[in-house]
């Protein structure tokens, strides 16, 4: 099956069927892309409108939350710098 990018970045690698367990096997060419290895852990999300779902590699999260994590602690340094000058500016008044 090839593989169109639908409005831009999104992919679409297929369709899966819900077996009787409630499984369903993801595409091998979406498991080959992102590599999905056997025993990789996919997070199950809930789309905003409670029509589907959505997979995120765990990995994944992680890291984006690590980044998150690093820009966070970057904005309060400079919060705090912002919060020191304009606290002496307070006192020249």
């Amino acid at each position: 099956m090839h593989i169109k990018n639908i409005q831009g970045e999104h992919k679409f690698f297929g369709s899966m069927t819900v077996g009787p367990k409630g499984q369903v096997v993801i595409p091998a060419s979406a498991r080959k892309e992102l590599g999905l290895d056997t025993g990789a852990t996919l997070l199950v999300f809930e789309t905003p409108f409670g029509e589907g779902l959505f997979l995120l590699k765990a990995d994944a999260l992680e890291q984006v939350l690590a980044m998150m994590s690093k820009r966070l602690a970057q904005f309060e340094q400079v919060l705090g710098e912002h919060k020191v000058a304009g606290g002496s500016k307070e006192k020249e008044k």
